[in-house]
């Protein structure tokens, strides 16, 4: 995330916001409140009840999880952009280097890709109902869908990518409009969703019979799953995790007038990570007991064989439209558009940063047609609960790099900062402390099938514990620490 993307006009990109230009806490209310009640929440929530999660584990399992993502952001990342004001990429130039950092860039402007492609396929899903263009799922990652969803996901993916080039004030002034409208659908869909299910009452909900038969449902098509209270709780917790864990929106509450501001994520979290999941899983549920057929997506001459005798399928735009209509679709469209809008927008920044040189129009294009590209495989999209914990496993760890500088460096005399003090473009601390964890949770996660927003967590800690230890053997004599 770069600060042009969340602070007024891109200033202050490599010096401390200075006092006149910080924001009050309603600032930042808004722009969490538009951030995470976007399109993914539509393809997440359906992901859950596919999976096997219990009703009431969801319930109070995203309760918990999103408590503590709120508290990580308020008391990991808030006292350190206050403090420093300074951006993401800024803080990890001066203690990684240059060099280390345009690698960065690149594969966090590549993750970023990859959810924006998600939400350019969600969006196109909405688009392709009244155009009976319908949204096949093959079995293999890398599948394409039919030729005329292919060619769907590539018209919206031109049309975002242009909106994205056109500068984020106009991404984010339409976001900001959008988002009150968004909830209150999302809201609606729950409800209508329960309506329509029977389940009016606080003793139906309880019981939770309808979503018993959906998950039911799912498996006799798609084969047992399971998915538990922790990890709901870990997966809400860290599914934001390069942002709160690795640090990405220091770029944001580099702005904040004062440290209530860090309470501003619970406005995302709980209306977007709580009750639009929730609303958007019962869209599943009730589909599936009121139109079970249009849940199953057929197997056709072997091609989409992930079921006998069809694979279960949350395709977001049906979903939305089978319980509030048009507004639905509508809903659907434009929550997938201003998610991949500024996810697009803000990988073009991240490309820029590796090649300074080059036009932020012509980076935020690039990043628009691998975004496009990525949404042309749909079973991406479909992996979201697996993706987002693995994109925090590659991004959080450098959070604990800038969390040991920031906190312990000076405390065992060693320099804080150290590639802007000694004038070096490459850190190799950083460098090992970030690849060695990063690559053994993927490896356990890849090979050995651990579930990724595991994985979150323990490399960071391993990649802080790394960096102080390493730093300890590669600092040369510099600028002292106490002189700081």
């Amino acid at each position: 995330m770069s600060e042009e993307a969340t602070g007024p006009a891109g200033e202050y990109e490599r010096e401390p916001v200075p006092d006149s230009a910080l924001l009050g806490s309603g600032k930042f209310w808004g722009m969490y409140a538009g951030e995470h009640a976007a399109g993914t929440e539509f393809m997440i929530g359906p992901l859950f009840l596919a999976a096997g999660a219990s009703l009431s584990d969801l319930i109070f399992g995203l309760l918990l999880g999103n408590l503590l993502a709120v508290l990580t952001w308020r008391f990991l990342v808030v006292p350190i952009a206050m403090a420093k004001r300074l951006t993401l990429y800024y803080q990890l130039e001066r203690i990684a280097g240059g060099s280390l950092v345009k690698f960065y860039n690149l594969v966090n402007g590549l993750l970023f890709c990859f959810l924006a492609g998600a939400m350019i396929t969600v969006s196109a899903s909405a688009v392709g109902v009244p155009f009976n263009i319908t949204f096949d799922v093959p079995s293999n990652t890398f599948g394409l869908s039919n030729p005329s969803f292919t060619a769907l996901v590539a018209v919206v993916g031109v049309v975002i990518a242009a909106v994205a080039a056109g500068g984020y004030e106009r991404v984010a002034r339409i976001a900001n409009i959008a988002a009150p409208w968004m909830i209150a659908v999302f809201a609606a869909c729950g409800i209508v969703s329960l309506a329509q299910m029977g389940a009016t009452s606080w003793q139906a909900i309880s019981e939770g019979s309808f979503w018993t038969e959906a998950v039911n449902f799912v498996q006799d098509h798609d084969g047992e799953q399971s998915f538990g209270f922790w990890q709901i709780v870990v997966f809400a917790w860290l599914c934001n995790g390069a942002m709160h864990f690795g640090m990405a929106d220091l770029s944001i509450f580099r702005f904040a007038r004062s440290q209530g501001s860090g309470w501003a994520p619970a406005i995302g979290m709980f209306l977007g990570h709580y009750m639009a999941w929730i609303a958007a899983a019962l869209l599943l549920a009730a589909l599936i007991k009121l139109q079970p057929e249009l849940a199953v997506q057929p197997v056709a001459s072997g091609t989409y064989d992930i079921g006998l005798p069809g694979t279960v399928v949350a395709n977001p735009g049906l979903l939305a439209f089978q319980s509030v209509g048009w507004t639905g679709i509508i809903c659907v469209v434009i929550a997938g558009w201003t998610t991949a809008n500024p996810t697009i927008y803000r990988a073009g920044l991240a490309f820029q940063g590796v090649l300074p040189k080059s036009s932020r129009t012509v980076m935020t294009l690039v990043a628009g047609a691998v975004a496009t590209i990525a949404g042309a495989f749909p079973n991406l999209s479909a992996q979201l609960l697996g993706f987002v914990g693995t994109y925090g496993t590659v991004l959080g760890p450098m959070g604990a790099v800038i969390f040991v500088d920031f906190y312990l460096m000076k405390r065992f005399n060693l320099n804080d900062e150290y590639a802007w003090r000694q004038g070096a473009q490459f850190n190799l601390a950083v460098l090992i402390a970030w690849l060695l964890p990063v690559v053994v949770g993927l490896y356990l996660i890849f090979a050995q099938g651990l579930f990724a927003a595991y994985a979150v967590v323990p490399c960071w800690i391993a990649c802080g514990v790394l960096y102080l230890v390493l730093s300890r053997f590669t600092q040369r004599p510099g600028i002292p620490a106490a002189t700081a």
